[in-house]
């Protein structure tokens, strides 16, 4: 949610502000808006409503030179999505912008009033301007003096950067619970809430801590840690690659994504096998030691990251015998969790910023487990950094909102997970060697089922008119139900609930009728026979059913039972081969629906809020 660019340098900024704003659509936003100091001293200031390519129009129309500015993406919490609520926002020569919530901005804007502000947007952020023209008036001193006393007011999650148009030399950035990264340059200095929006100009970051200061320079970059001490964070070469490119022969970004996942798969398999064996050699030695002792698995995670979690569960249970508990991290941080002995934490998370899983996972610091294993796709995310392993997704750069590759890449590697452990565990071989396999015939068994787009396609016609719809699933197939639900909804703005398929009467049955599409995942596997049961359940009540089967599963399509018939493929990674079909009827849908697929309203790649 909401992206910061900022720059410090002898150049004109403008066109490498604007550039690190497109980088960072995939974090969803309603506005955008920045402000440059010009050569004499003059604050110029941009905002829009909608795309940052608005913005850029209007660039180009009106044109902003300088060498300092800062830029933002805008995701409304505070105030209706308008040009005057779009940051960056002004109190007389301070600029502000800000991601994230000050909890307590009301009755610091009635202190505000008081002492004689006029308030001309609705947002949290203008108290954060305010405030820091107020310190600065009483007590003259450097800004990031001011700002030092300034963040003690302020209450929540933000990661915020600060612009005195009367001295363009320095910028400050505040981080407190929403991610800020310095870029190192040669005489220029950057900041941003993720590094892919500097990856143009530099290759060097500085990554700020929980309640880290920053005071930058053209040359210099100074850090004081929540105690006010100066300290020094490392500097990172980083290794990624901004890998989006553009859309080619695609329609959308989405499109894309789901297509490139036999790729993604590829490269998060690479070198993680070894004689038949996952080996995931990246998580060290001494990493044996304490995946032996495993007892438990608790995994946090939050949406399409929890469903991943949740397939895992069956997996960790049934293939590994170990005892496994997943939750909802923004339900887990708000009770009093007992821990289990022996319990290893796993945190799923696409982005690493998820606001709830990073907070729960610095809630469970000290609360005795085992240690901490996180699975993201950003290698220097605050999730990563602060836990005790990591493991990388390797999906590459996702830019559409709803997750495709980033969901597929999370389960191939919690597969490998589980049968490290399992091996650990006394796993027989035959088991390990049977999810290696599947595993690398996984990428091939999903290049033969996106032969079947257009299918699915014609398919999809067929909810033209609907606004509601019912997703079936069973067993380790029930959370990909959930997930085939979610994408629905995210991109097609349509009604969809996920039932494990056993439920249907104990209540879903009452929805059945000719107006509601029935989506069924049915493998052929050991609860075939259950679900062709439950399948006769809605036919009998003339229900309009979408089976998505393996060829030879014996059903037959009739006027109310449309068959999509699916390749072969191994039944362990089944729940990651029938995701894809799930992706792309929402997407087709989505395409009638006329909706906004990569950005779909109200939504944000990388939630940094509760």
């Amino acid at each position: 949610m909401c992206g910061i660019v900022g720059a410090v340098a002898q150049r004109d900024i403008s066109e490498i502000l604007l550039e690190g704003l497109s980088r960072l659509e995939y974090r969803g936003y309603d506005s955008a808006g920045l402000a440059v100091v010009d050569k004499d001293g003059h604050l110029q200031r941009l905002r829009r409503v909608g795309k940052v390519s608005a913005l850029t129009e209007a660039a180009q129309a009106h044109p902003l030179s300088g060498g300092t500015g800062i830029a933002h993406t805008r995701w409304a919490t505070h105030g209706e999505p308008t040009e005057n609520n779009a940051h960056p926002h002004v109190s007389c020569h301070i600029v502000v912008v800000h991601n994230g919530i000050v909890e307590n901005h009301e009755p610091l804007r009635e202190q505000l009033r008081a002492r004689g502000y006029t308030f001309v947007t609705q947002t949290d952020t203008e108290v954060i301007a305010h405030l820091v023209h107020w310190e600065q008036r009483q007590q003259n001193g450097a800004l990031v003096e001011v700002m030092q006393r300034v963040v003690g007011a302020l209450r929540g999650a933000y990661g915020t950067v600060i612009m005195d148009s009367r001295d363009p030399s320095v910028l400050v950035a505040a981080r407190s619970g929403s991610q800020l990264v310095i870029g190192l340059g040669v005489g220029e200095n950057f900041l941003a809430s993720d590094q892919l929006a500097l990856l143009p100009v530099t290759r060097r970051f500085m990554y700020l801590e929980e309640g880290d200061i920053a005071e930058i320079t053209r040359r210099t970059v100074q850090v004081w840690d929540k105690t006010g001490q100066i300290v020094a964070r490392p500097e990172i070469e980083s290794q990624v690659k901004y890998d989006a490119g553009e859309k080619g022969l695609f329609r959308h970004y989405m499109q894309k994504e789901i297509f490139e996942q036999p790729q993604a798969i590829k490269n998060t398999l690479e070198g993680r096998f070894s004689h038949g064996e996952v080996t995931l050699s990246e998580l060290g030695e001494s990493a044996n030691a304490l995946l032996s002792q495993v007892q438990h698995v608790q995994i946090i995670a939050c949406g399409t990251s929890y469903h991943s979690a949740m397939v895992s569960r069956y997996w960790f249970e049934a293939l590994a015998g170990v005892p496994c508990d997943v939750e909802i991290a923004s339900e887990f941080r708000y009770r009093k969790p007992a821990v289990r002995p022996g319990s290893l934490l796993i945190t799923l998370s696409q982005s690493g910023e998820t606001a709830d899983t990073l907070a729960a996972l610095r809630l469970t610091k000290t609360l005795g487990y085992l240690g901490s294993l996180a699975i993201c796709n950003v290698a220097g995310s605050s999730l990563v950094r602060e836990s005790d392993m990591a493991l990388m997704t390797r999906a590459g750069t996702e830019i559409g909102v709803a997750s495709t590759k980033a969901f597929t890449t999370q389960l191939t590697v919690l597969l490998m997970l589980v049968a490290r452990i399992g091996r650990l565990r006394g796993m027989e071989k035959q088991v390990e060697e049977d999810i290696v396999h599947a595993l690398q015939a996984l990428p091939s068994r999903i290049e033969q089922m996106l032969s079947l787009d257009e299918p699915i396609e014609t398919m999809a016609e067929g909810f033209s008119d609907k606004h509601h719809a019912l997703f079936l699933g069973r067993g380790d197939l029930y959370p990909i139900a959930m997930e085939g639900a979610l994408k629905l909804k995210e991109i097609s703005y349509i009604h969809a609930e996920a039932y494990a398929a056993g439920e249907l009467k104990h209540g879903p049955l009452a929805l059945i009728d000719a107006d509601m599409p029935v989506i069924v995942i049915a493998p052929n596997n050991e609860l075939l026979e259950k679900m062709k049961s439950n399948i006769e359940e809605v036919r009998a009540r003339g229900g309009l059913l979408y089976v998505f089967a393996e060829q030879d599963a014996g059903f037959t399509a009739s006027e109310n039972m449309k068959i999509i018939p699916l390749p072969h493929v191994e039944q362990i990674v089944a729940p990651i081969f029938y995701t894809v079909p799930m992706q792309l009827l929402a997407y087709h849908i989505a395409l009638i629906k006329g909706t906004d697929v990569d950005q779909p309203r109200n939504l944000a790649k990388s939630v940094t809020v509760e």
